[in-house]
């Protein structure tokens, strides 16, 4: 049956007053006969296929760079959601205040939705993918009336090569999911998940990365929340007992194989299309491995892992012993988990070291740094070093990057970057930065006057 809105004449249906592009949004869903009284939301993606469909969406790779950016301001009490959909408005990951996605979940904005403009009208992620561009739509400037308690600021993102649409990032919640600084977030946030896709494909044109890849068995209950990206636990790569070692996936020699641990506290092993989560401890040995290629004695590495605390109580005598030993028992369960998912991985012994190379993002960073790429290696370094361990080893690299890049964007950077870098967590109390800043910006600018604020608050703290 015909709705009774559908049947006026469309200038009696038109809000009287509109923007231009709400406007021509709103008669486009008027041509394609939607019905704001009825929300066509679909789930165009199956659950039972979601898990697959996430994890070969290139946008997988990048969800680290937008938890940094947007969803670690989105908790419980932000009033807001991020969402992450398709070249084609399908939302694939949706994260933020708990209380408000079960609100959401009321018109369907949940993950596997179809949330294209062809679908329900104007709303910002189907809208930015019909133009191209980002968008805000506040409240009734949705084409649906379902939705008119909503707002939300939504961008696309590009493939950074081809520059055609591969998805779209979205804030959805109230009236402060439409403030004026949110699109420019929203854009700086697509620009940086551009700039890291760009790092990625680079990497692998390095590395030279065969065209085989290693597949694992995957498990839909370890596909994590986009705060924890899609993953594979290590159990569950375990074989069957009696199975076959030939049965096995064998690594690839030129198989590129990295090690995520910037603004985690757990490492992400990423072997082809296969992701593994170490634990906290794992990651520790991988990594400083990674760090130093050439290999450490067990002695060594013990106090890199367990510094001094490891052996409170013991006698001097006995405490690198203790460590040491205890190293070894640690690298027996990691041998057993890197050999059941990736044979050929696991550390040798006399010193302790690699058997193949693994790239951390860590070092890509300095590379990035090395070669002059500030805005890309900025955007790459999504956070510490393994953030909350306190390895003496895991502290000393956590230093050293983050004082490579200090000093190469101090020293090279544009005012641009060098601002950018200055709003981070690590450079917002540094008065040196800051001074830097202002230094580089032109006379007349209008940010020298935020600039000089923070400075003045900074030398009175």
């Amino acid at each position: 049956m015909t709705s009774p809105w559908l049947a006026l004449p469309v200038e009696a249906r038109a809000k009287p007053v509109m923007r231009p592009v709400v406007q021509a949004s709103w008669e486009r869903a008027l041509s394609r006969h939607l019905d704001p009284e009825q929300l066509l939301v679909e789930l165009d993606v199956p659950e039972d296929e979601l898990v697959e469909y996430r994890l070969a969406h290139p946008l997988a790779s990048v969800l680290p760079v937008i938890r940094r950016l947007l969803v670690r301001d989105a908790d419980d009490d932000s009033g807001m959601l991020v969402a992450v959909g398709d070249a084609m408005g399908r939302l694939l990951w949706v994260d933020g205040d708990r209380a408000l996605r079960r609100r959401a979940e009321g018109m369907l904005f949940v993950e596997g939705a179809g949330w294209s403009e062809a679908q329900v009208g104007t709303s910002a992620p189907g809208t930015a993918l019909e133009l191209d561009h980002g968008i805000q739509i506040a409240g009734d400037e949705h084409f649906n009336k379902l939705v008119h308690g909503w707002s939300c600021t939504a961008v696309p993102i590009h493939d950074p090569e081809t520059r055609a649409i591969i998805g779209v990032i979205d804030i959805t919640g109230g009236q402060q999911a439409v403030d004026p600084h949110t699109l420019p977030l929203m854009e700086a946030t697509a620009a940086a998940v551009e700039s890291e896709l760009m790092v990625q494909r680079l990497t692998a044109q390095r590395f030279q990365m065969g065209v085989g890849s290693l597949r694992g068995r995957r498990s839909p209950s370890s596909v994590m929340s986009l705060g924890s990206i899609d993953h594979f636990s290590a159990a569950s790569q375990a074989p069957r007992a009696g199975a076959s070692a030939r049965s096995l996936p064998k690594p690839v020699a030129s198989q590129r194989v990295t090690l995520r641990v910037l603004g985690r506290d757990t490492g992400e092993l990423v072997i082809g299309d296969t992701r593994i989560e170490l634990s906290a401890r794992h990651t520790e040995i991988v990594t400083l491995l990674a760090w130093h290629r050439q290999g450490l004695s067990a002695e060594r590495l013990a106090d890199m892992v367990y510094g001094d605390d490891h052996s409170a109580g013991s006698t001097s005598g006995s405490a690198s012993g203790t460590s040491a030993g205890t190293l070894r028992a640690e690298m027996v369960r990691l041998r057993r988990i890197l050999d059941a998912v990736a044979p050929g991985l696991s550390p040798e012994s006399r010193p302790y070291r690699l058997r193949q190379s693994v790239e951390l993002d860590a070092q890509q960073v300095g590379s990035l740094l090395d070669r002059g790429a500030h805005r890309v290696a900025l955007a790459t370094a999504t956070g510490p070093v393994l953030p909350a361990s306190p390895a003496p080893g895991i502290e000393a690299i956590r230093a050293e990057v983050r004082g490579h890049l200090r000093e190469s964007l101090l020293t090279d950077a544009s005012v641009d970057v060098l601002l950018e870098y200055a709003q981070t967590d690590d450079a917002a109390d540094d008065l040196e930065v800051w001074t830097a800043v202002l230094r580089l910006l032109p006379a007349r600018s209008p940010r020298r006057a935020g600039v000089v604020h923070h400075i003045e608050q900074l030398e009175r703290s």
